[in-house]
């Protein structure tokens, strides 16, 4: 997928769990690919972190800028969202192409 992305001249961007703390739906390492085609491969946590993931991996595709971004996985937050995390993560945003 990737290398057929770069032979059509489209951007792909890879989001990297850098740093978890407390509870958190994946655990550091965990890798999610998203293409200007709209197809994603892999996970960093599903639900509204991926939404958010995927506005910031947005962004990158359109500047080309690398970043890390820190999102908060508050108790409040997460029980509104459905979920049983409440910690935080770092996710390295990086662009290919």
């Amino acid at each position: 997928m990737i290398t057929e992305a770069g032979e059509r001249g489209e951007r792909v961007v890879l989001a990297t769990v850098a740093q978890t703390r407390g509870s958190t739906p994946q655990r550091r390492g965990a890798k999610m690919l998203f293409f200007q085609s709209g197809e994603v491969a892999g996970t960093v946590g599903g639900g509204c972190i991926e939404a958010e993931v995927w506005a910031e991996a947005r962004e990158a595709m359109s500047s080309g800028k690398p970043a890390l971004h820190h999102f908060s996985l508050t108790a409040a937050e997460a029980s509104e969202e459905g979920m049983v995390c409440g910690g935080t993560m770092d996710i390295f945003i990086d662009v290919m192409g």
